[in-house]
């Protein structure tokens, strides 16, 4: 009896012990796969399942302030003039920096760059493509064109009135071929004041438009078409075909036909073609603004009376 007791003991202990076991390595078990759970829900939510375009999916649709987002991207006015890479950056379609496509543009030819669509983003960087650039327009005007290497005259200027005239009306070109605008500057000077060549050229018109008197003068050296100087209103001394040289007298300024009324002024143009041009251009900068000041020797005269003499 007491060696049958004994055994049932061994078996009790031996039976606690696999239940034991078979516990403890379900909950190592447990915790395994809870663990894995984790690593893999988290790996989920930060690499979103492939859409088949090689992008993720969109993000949330950028607005600008009152816009209605469209469910797809919304049509530009005109030809689109940004591309977007995948890093999130633009450029214009034509290669260049932004910067570079906004110079050497012909005149009354705008230049856009435009936000974009409602709704578009940049993938990579989640960022609104373009973001900070505005719609901007820049138009530089009638007829400029940079000038580049084009040839300009050579030899002497001068004012065409005075001896530096104020500009009582500078340069400003308009937008476009009949928009609001001045063609050229307005110099100061009184009635019946002498009118001056301002560079070297030949004659190409001198009479009476609309009234008003006008003096026109190729400027040589300056390529085809040649640069022009237009003077108005005038009384002019010389004829269509005359050589005239710089500073040369060309023409009396009238006053009945000024639009700088009650005050006279000379209108002064400069065109190449059927381009207008600043006149100003023409001068040097020390013509415009003065030469710089020059101390000159004092070597034999004489001090002012009452000034000591430093030996």
């Amino acid at each position: 009896m007491r060696g049958g007791g004994r055994a049932f003991g061994v078996l009790i202990g031996v039976l606690a012990s696999v239940l034991a076991g078979l516990l403890l390595g379900t909950a190592v078990a447990l915790v395994v796969l809870l663990a894995r759970f984790l690593a893999a829900d988290g790996a989920a939510v930060e690499r979103p399942e492939p859409t088949g375009t090689g992008r993720p999916p969109a993000p949330i649709a950028w607005r600008e302030p009152g816009a209605i987002a469209a469910p797809g991207p919304q049509a530009r006015a005109g030809p689109p003039a940004l591309r977007v890479r995948e890093d999130g950056r633009t450029w214009p379609l034509d290669g260049r920096t932004l910067d570079e496509s906004r110079r050497g543009r012909a005149v009354g030819e705008e230049v856009w760059a435009e936000r974009p669509p409602v709704g578009e983003r940049a993938w990579a960087t989640g960022q609104p493509v373009g973001e900070g650039v505005r719609p901007e327009r820049q138009s530089v005007g009638e007829g400029v064109q940079p000038e580049g290497q084009r040839a300009w005259p050579a030899g002497r200027r001068a004012w065409p009135v005075g001896g530096r005239p104020a500009v009582l009306r500078g340069w400003e070109p308009p937008a476009g071929p009949y928009g609001p605008g001045h063609r050229g500057v307005d110099l100061q000077a009184p009635a019946g004041a002498v009118v001056r060549a301002a560079a070297a050229g030949r004659v190409s018109f001198a009479g009476r438009v609309a009234g008003r008197g006008v003096l026109s003068i190729e400027l040589a050296g300056t390529g085809e078409p040649p640069l022009r100087t237009t003077y108005e209103p005038v009384r002019t001394l010389v004829k269509k075909g005359a050589k005239v040289r710089a500073g040369q007298v060309v023409a009396v300024l009238e006053s009945d036909a000024s639009h700088c009324r009650p005050r006279a002024c000379l209108h002064w143009g400069l065109r190449r073609g059927p381009h207008y041009l600043d006149p100003l251009r023409l001068l040097p900068p020390s013509m415009l603004h003065g030469a710089p000041s020059r101390l000159l020797p004092v070597i034999g005269v004489p001090e002012p009376a009452g000034r000591p003499v430093v030996p």
